[in-house]
């Protein structure tokens, strides 16, 4: 299997990249969403939310790193098929993908550090606070948070429609390529 991308088609570590983040983005929206609503008297009061910032510094490292793998790499070329509008609004789609995912991590940390506290990941290690205690961050920040999670969640669900277009209507290879990797001697 080809670790690295190719004109043709994705390689490994970028497929595996792509579907770690696009679980770790639906799962921590659903954890989100889902944690809100906690009593201080549940169990999951504490835990989820550790969790959830754990897994989102995770993401994050993963996301920079999937960022420079991007800019170091060969992509794939457009299929002939594909429209010309049809490209740049994938362009522009996974432009604010990254956008979005970044602000939406973004103001998460600063959410949970607007104290001045820092993150700690899974106990393993601690990402201090870049900004000190200031007032009110945390309701900024909460508010930039919920709307770029929705506003992610919602592009990466027509990003997924469109992928389901290629492969269902268009019959072409633009899903297939992100599912399965190129052979060494393709």
């Amino acid at each position: 299997m080809q670790i690295s991308s190719t004109s043709a088609s994705y390689g490994l570590l970028a497929i595996v990249v792509h579907w770690v983040a696009a679980a770790a983005v639906f799962g921590m929206f659903a954890l989100g969403f889902w944690m809100v609503d906690l009593s201080y008297y549940d169990g999951w009061y504490q835990r989820a939310p550790n969790i959830h910032r754990s897994v989102g510094v995770l993401l994050f490292a993963l996301m920079v790193f999937r960022l420079l793998w991007r800019f170091f790499t060969t992509s794939p070329d457009s299929i002939a098929a594909h429209k010309r509008w049809e490209i740049v609004s994938a362009h522009v789609a996974h432009g604010l993908l990254y956008v979005l995912v970044f602000v939406a991590m973004v103001s998460g940390f600063l959410i949970s550090t607007a104290d001045g506290s820092s993150v700690s990941v899974f106990g393993w290690f601690e990402v201090p606070s870049v900004t000190g205690q200031v007032k009110g961050l945390e309701d900024i920040a909460g508010q930039v948070h919920y709307w770029s999670t929705w506003a992610l969640v919602v592009l990466a669900l027509i990003h997924a429609a469109g992928a389901f277009k290629h492969h269902l209507i268009d019959r072409d290879e633009t899903l297939r390529r992100m599912l399965v990797p190129v052979r060494k001697d393709d």
